[in-house]
């Protein structure tokens, strides 16, 4: 007895029907295989742009020789920490150090506070001028630290604070104070209003409203403003070289100078020290990261 295979039919309306099928249409705003790969790729690309100054740093700070920069092939053969141990036992960095740190803080916490309070007065109160006052503080970023050396020098001389950290101090925040004010007034301009009525209802004066209320709100805020300031103080050159005459009080960017010389350039040296310095910059922006895309992004969405 013989049996006949019948082909089915739902088999032939599959194929029909798979065959028929549309193809799948992408959501709105959802990126094809190639634009993701592509924008991945540029990505990559733009990560190792940035990173590779720094990993270059790294390997010429550990040629034992200061003109190993010249031929960074034979490095390999030869690499070695006594760049770092030279430059922590016998220059000095720890003074450069706690230059740097007492002139960063201090920037930092002064200029924030500064900022802070002329952010939240033009951003909250309509007295006359306060329109003007912004743009004045817009208009002192224009000038050239060339253009301002030689009064801010004949300033800080009538007040007897040249090779003093507190001029130096006072300096800084000249240039961080216009920036951080333009930037916190935005973002105090996205906290509503019935804060600070809240705050009055309750009997607070209006200090005690901007430091108990509207500041640990603002904290986003601030920690980009600290950055800032605390990025600005620690890396200037042209002012701390000018105004801080004494070595023991040299902060490390003027530091970094004495190794370059008229007749001799150090620059292993100098590569190992830079890499040391970029330490206290990593841990303060690790304490601050948190908050900085916040801060940066905060004020683009108002209204």
């Amino acid at each position: 007895m013989s049996t006949t295979a019948v082909p089915t039919t739902a088999s032939a309306e599959q194929v029909t029907e798979s065959a028929a099928k549309p193809p799948r249409t992408r959501r709105r705003g959802e990126r094809s295989r190639a634009a993701s790969a592509a924008s991945h790729g540029i990505l990559t690309v733009a990560s190792l742009v940035a990173l590779f100054p720094v990993a270059w740093l790294v390997y010429l700070s550990l040629g034992p020789d200061k003109d190993d920069y010249l031929h960074p092939g034979r490095i390999w053969s030869k690499m070695t920490f006594d760049n770092y141990a030279f430059v922590l036992q016998h220059t000095n960095f720890f003074e450069w150090l706690k230059s740097s740190l007492i002139v960063s803080l201090g920037t930092t916490v002064i200029g924030v506070l500064v900022a802070a309070t002329t952010g939240y007065a033009v951003s909250r109160m309509r007295f006359p001028g306060y329109r003007k006052l912004m743009w004045v503080l817009l208009v002192t970023q224009m000038f050239p630290i060339a253009v301002l050396i030689v009064p801010m020098y004949q300033i800080l001389s009538d007040l007897q604070l040249v090779d003093s950290y507190l001029g130096l101090i006072l300096v800084y925040c000249s240039t961080a104070v216009p920036y951080c004010a333009w930037l916190l007034k935005g973002y105090f301009d996205t906290i509503p209003f019935e804060i600070d009525e809240a705050g009055r209802v309750d009997g607070l004066t209006p200090f005690g409203t901007f430091f108990r209320l509207i500041l640990p709100l603002a904290r986003p805020g601030l920690a980009v403003a600290g950055f800032y300031s605390f990025i600005t103080a620690f890396g200037e050159v042209a002012f701390a070289s000018t105004f801080m005459l004494s070595d023991t009080k040299y902060t490390f960017a003027v530091g970094l100078q004495s190794f370059i010389s008229e007749h001799d350039a150090q620059r292993h040296l100098m590569a190992a020290t830079a890499v040391l310095v970029a330490i206290p910059v990593s841990a303060f922006f690790y304490l601050v990261q948190k908050n900085l895309v916040t801060g940066l992004t905060a004020g683009g969405t108002k209204g």
